[in-house]
């Protein structure tokens, strides 16, 4: 919810985005560890992948909207970290496949060229079919 307000002591107006706490499950990282959903942590590594890029930061709520939704819905005290992960990564092939591709390289583990290009190759197929 956006709430507009004013300052008390200089009268200068501000918006403040106020969002429900809900109960999220868990992550459980890939080496085991886990830690609580983080919304803005989730955030800013879609802002680095999409840096430089004509997608806008609603555009980038939303995925992490639908990925919150996602995890929710499972119903679990805990969840893997490759759910949020693939959750993400459908939506920004969906979005703009230059941001796809930066996040793949590190999602995916794409470790030379070789990988990147088999990589944008698949996603060549998937669009032209």
């Amino acid at each position: 919810m956006r709430r507009r307000r004013e300052c008390k002591e200089c009268q200068q107006r501000f918006s403040t985005i106020e969002r429900a706490l809900l109960n999220t499950p868990l992550i459980i990282k890939r080496d085991n560890r886990r830690e609580e959903f983080d919304r803005y942590k989730l955030l800013s590594g879609l802002q680095i992948a999409c840096a430089r890029r004509p997608v806008s930061m609603q555009d980038l709520d939303h995925i992490v909207d639908r990925v919150e939704y996602a995890i929710r819905q499972t119903g679990r005290a805990e969840i893997k970290s490759q759910l949020i992960g693939d959750v993400v990564i459908e939506e920004l092939r969906k979005l703009d496949e230059v941001a796809y591709i930066r996040y793949a390289i590190v999602y995916l583990g794409l470790s030379d060229l070789e990988a990147v290009r088999a990589e944008m190759d698949r996603l060549r197929r998937r669009r032209n079919s």
